[in-house]
């Protein structure tokens, strides 16, 4: 008999740039997914403003509300909600107007029903002596200020990955480790694994960060994601791969950053669940399968199983206008939400440009 792993707990961090979904949308997913041990969400899209470059204001009262409602929803759910703040490199000047701001929006984010908190210091320059110490201060004075239940924090360098070095800087020597050792102890850090999109998380590396960190990481997932002006091109449909049912006792969580299409992103999570139940058993295709024909209905389900090589490997810069035209009319004879988000897809809704990257 193969061994089985216990299921750690699973959970969605919306962190994609480009368009974002509706609050209906994240209504569905969370639906979708609870089922199947999905326990919290972090809601963290790049396209709010008032999560990021407009931190210090507070959102307005539509979106206030919609945010509110939604926070709700999960808890009923059973589902832990957390909002991630990106306080633009509020650590270069932490003096009392930037502690007021952030007193202020602590307090905004309460009122709604928000009672987890992710500090998100990633995609901002690391150039300043003791950057750790820095990030720390925040994260302590937002502890003591802050009262909320769980809190969590991206770092600056939150992988690996040496494109973190050439696009925000070369990370201060021994950072993580550093941070690691300020830190509170119930305080979560995500990691992405060896590079931003990891291809594999394998149990020597989360063992290895786990010791530089001083705690078991939380780990951001970017799998199904599709953002970015190259991978929103492809639809990610294929069930996870290289993330062993071995992590399930290594980790405080394992988030995934889901795709553009919220519809489409479930058969990706479904699987991601199905790995830690299965352990040894899991095969991939079949689990995606078995996920796409539960989220899509079998014929549908069947169908873009079957036409996964053009949605997802060629990509619609590789797709003629034969086969785009083969595809919408495939597609189009079918009233499903999935089935619609590849008709969008193929119109080229979803496509995310350098310059949404760079200025939401």
């Amino acid at each position: 008999m193969n061994p089985k792993s216990t299921q750690p707990p699973l959970g969605i961090i919306e962190g994609f740039y480009g368009p974002p979904w509706t609050w209906e949308e994240r209504e569905a997913v969370v639906r979708r997914l609870a089922p199947h041990g999905y326990g919290f969400y972090w809601y963290a899209p790049k396209s709010d403003p008032f999560l990021r470059r407009r931190w210090n204001e507070l959102h307005p009262r539509t979106e206030a509300e919609n945010l509110s409602h939604f926070a709700g929803y999960c808890e009923n759910l059973g589902i832990g909600f957390g909002v991630g703040l990106s306080p633009y490199e509020i650590y270069r000047s932490f003096d009392a107007n930037a502690k007021q701001l952030l007193k202020d929006k602590l307090a905004h984010l309460r009122d709604l029903g928000v009672n987890r908190l992710a500090l998100l210091f990633d995609d901002m320059p690391g150039d300043l002596p003791k950057l750790a110490e820095r990030q720390a201060e925040v994260v302590d004075w937002v502890q003591a200020e802050g009262r909320f239940k769980h809190l969590a924090v991206c770092p600056t360098y939150y992988t690996w990955d040496p494109v973190l070095d050439r696009v925000f800087t070369p990370r201060p020597a021994g950072y993580l480790k550093r941070l690691g050792e300020l830190l509170h102890d119930d305080i979560d850090v995500f990691w992405t694994g060896e590079e931003v999109c990891s291809r594999a998380i394998s149990p020597g590396h989360v063992r290895a960060i786990r010791e530089e960190l001083g705690r078991p990481v939380l780990l951001w997932d970017n799998y199904p994601v599709n953002d970015g002006d190259r991978m929103s091109q492809h639809l990610h449909l294929r069930g996870f791969t290289g993330r062993p049912a071995s992590l399930a006792g290594q980790v405080r969580g394992h988030a995934i950053n889901p795709a553009l299409q919220p519809t489409l992103t479930c058969i990706a999570a479904i699987t991601l669940a199905e790995s830690y139940r299965l352990g040894d058993d899991y095969c991939y295709m079949a689990a995606t399968r078995k996920a796409a024909t539960e989220v899509l209905g079998t014929r549908l389900g069947s169908q873009v199983c079957d036409d996964i090589l053009l949605l997802e490997d060629a990509g619609l810069r590789r797709l003629s206008s034969e086969k785009q035209k083969i595809l919408r009319e495939r597609y189009g004879r079918i009233n499903h939400a999935g089935a619609r988000e590849i008709l969008n897809w193929l119109d080229g809704r979803y496509q995310v440009t350098d310059e949404m990257v760079q200025t939401q």
